[in-house]
């Protein structure tokens, strides 16, 4: 778009075009000092060029900080979150899963991750007074088939782990029809459909959760150890796109990942990226960790727990950040009907 096309003083335009600056989208490039450098103009008028452009390309009304804590804006509302479906999960996470934003789950193979994936698949088809978004999920495979033998399960066994749900409500929901499964076997399949095939289910209201399992899988296979600039260019493109997604229909992204061992003399250096004292660091580096806005890791410890006639390997879930959580973690199992929380292990006093 040209200058002359935006409501201005037409002095203001005239300056503009002598310093050869015909298109609206280039103001954008400079600062307002730059700016009166090479128009001539006041600081008030540079202020209002820059506005008038701005308000061109900027779709949506910035909210300020302000008007979240009023309540202002019911859409950023903090207060909603996506249950994961036990308490004890949820607590640590102060209610569950933000609704948008990218959330990473990264863990080794075993620990877990799959299974608080496809329990949150469920869990977002309940009514948002049961912790959920009344809508379906979209799961993404990209490493082995989706295990639909263990989803039947889960959804069989839904009475007895939200117990806090009246039965007819759990009963009323078709939790296997709600779930749409897309396989990914390279990059452009993974492009394609979070560009073309997911904007079509999110615009007929059909789901309301993206699950992409794994994100690192493709990402490893498909770049050799020095082409380290080109993955990371088609990471952040890939990136680039989950955040359009979320921002542009409030969606919650869960992004499951590997890990990768922490190299010796690096352990100070990704300190902030990984549990303390943990051996491993979610894989993708600083180019993937710097466009998840949560990061949860799972691991398997040593030992078993029992639940009447069920056994599980005990499990740890991690905040490892996140802008509104603290460091916390918990102890899980999973079960038959699902990923429960388990009992913090009692404090031992200092003086015993």
């Amino acid at each position: 778009m040209s200058i002359e096309q935006l409501e201005l003083n037409p002095r203001i335009i005239k300056a503009v075009n002598n310093a050869n600056i015909g298109v609206a989208r280039d103001i954008l490039k400079f600062s307002g000092p730059d700016l009166q450098r090479l128009t001539r103009l006041s600081a008030s008028d540079v202020h209002h060029l820059q506005t008038a452009v701005a308000a061109l390309f900027c779709k949506k009304t910035p909210v300020s900080a302000l008007q979240l804590y009023r309540g202002e804006c019911p859409e950023w509302d903090c207060g909603l979150r996506v249950s994961l479906g036990c308490p004890v999960l949820d607590g640590v996470l102060r209610g569950g899963l933000l609704p948008w934003g990218l959330t990473e789950l990264a863990g080794p193979s075993g620990a877990g991750k799959s299974q608080l994936a496809m329990q949150l698949c469920l869990s977002v088809q309940y009514p948002a007074q049961y912790g959920g978004l009344g809508s379906g999920a979209l799961y993404i495979c990209t490493e082995d088939s989706f295990p639909i033998r263990r989803l039947k399960q889960l959804q069989n066994e839904q009475p007895s782990l939200r117990s806090d749900v009246p039965p007819d409500v759990v009963s009323s929901i078709c939790f296997s029809d709600n779930i749409y499964v897309e396989h990914a076997a390279d990059l452009g399949a993974l492009m394609a459909c979070v560009s073309q095939r997911v904007p079509v289910l999110l615009a007929q209201g059909r789901v309301r959760l993206l699950v992409v399992d794994s994100v690192a899988a493709l990402f490893r296979s498909e770049f050799q150890a020095d082409q380290g600039l080109e993955r990371s260019r088609h990471l952040t493109a890939f990136a680039t796109a989950l955040h359009k997604l979320s921002a542009s229909y409030q969606l919650p992204i869960l992004c499951v990942n590997q890990v990768t061992d922490v190299m010796e003399g690096d352990s100070n250096h990704d300190a902030g990226l990984r549990p303390v004292d943990s051996k491993v660091v979610p894989a993708l580096g600083m180019a993937w960790a710097n466009q998840v806005m949560v990061r949860l890791m799972v691991t398997r410890l040593p030992g078993a727990v029992s639940m009447g006639t069920q056994s599980s390997a005990r499990r740890r879930l991690e905040v490892v950040f996140a802008p509104h959580l603290a460091r916390d973690s918990c102890l899980f199992g999973v079960w038959r009907e699902g990923t429960r929380g388990l009992p913090s292990p009692p404090t031992q006093d200092a003086s015993s």
